[in-house]
């Protein structure tokens, strides 16, 4: 997967990119991550990317023509990949795990990261092919909600990480919250791991797995939950008796 970033704050995107997964990813070339400075692209003296918004108005809008050139250059260095533009504004669709999934099966994302009150509209009319939004609240940039896509996007793609089953069994995988997780010690300040995590019956902690989820799920985030084909066992578990979860939740 190759991700083309274009910004006019590209030193936001060294630290992030260089840790954890997404580090691992690009060491493996499983992903590849490129920056570039939509400045660069600016005619002006001043290097300004920005102007004052017809028709009046607080605040000031990015200018085409950089992001138009930055884009075309983007572009033509790989034009025969099967790719995606996208730009991040609040009146994007929000990002869930479905999108992301989707996603992957792309070659390359170019992503524009916008600013200010916005972009001049015939970017998104003759460039954009979706516009994401990561929820309902503004940030200053799309800086942020890039660098979320990119590291959603990367543990999917296959080898990111250790094992293929971290990534099947998150939260949202298959609609429902994850179940909760325990580690060593075995008991600390008082509270203990759930018995059934070390009857070794396997079977067991599936079950229970599978209930602490979809509990989970329809205390937190019951819109979720309504959206999920339940099978008759995942009835089943809901029926049982709540109150028998409350201390692990």
């Amino acid at each position: 997967m190759q991700v083309d970033i274009l910004t006019i704050f590209p030193k936001m995107f060294e630290s992030p990119l260089q840790e954890s997964i997404l580090k691992k990813a690009q060491e493996k070339g499983i992903l590849q991550v490129n920056v570039f400075d939509i400045r660069d692209f600016s005619h002006d003296k001043h290097k300004r990317v920005d102007d004052y918004p017809f028709g009046g108005g607080v605040g000031m809008v990015m200018k085409p023509e950089p992001i138009f050139e930055a884009w075309e250059y983007v572009y033509s260095l790989k034009p025969n990949l099967n790719t995606k533009t996208i730009v991040f504004s609040p009146q994007g669709q929000v990002l869930n795990q479905a999108k992301v999934k989707k996603l992957t099966r792309l070659d390359r994302l170019i992503l524009i990261c916008g600013h200010y009150e916005g972009i001049d509209e015939r970017v998104h009319e003759m460039l954009v092919d979706e516009e994401i939004s990561i929820g309902d609240y503004v940030l200053t940039g799309g800086e942020l909600p890039a660098m979320v896509l990119i590291d959603a996007v990367t543990r999917l793609l296959p080898g990111a990480l250790g094992s293929a089953e971290s990534a099947e069994q998150d939260s949202f995988s298959d609609g429902l919250l994850e179940y909760p997780q325990y580690t060593r010690p075995r008991v600390y300040r008082g509270l203990e791991v759930p018995a059934v995590l070390l009857s070794g019956d396997h079977e067991k902690i599936r079950l229970w797995r599978r209930k602490q989820s979809l509990l989970r799920t329809k205390q937190r985030r019951a819109d979720l939950l309504e959206k999920v084909e339940l099978s008759s066992e995942d009835l089943k578990l809901l029926a049982e008796k709540q109150e028998q979860l409350k201390p692990s939740l």
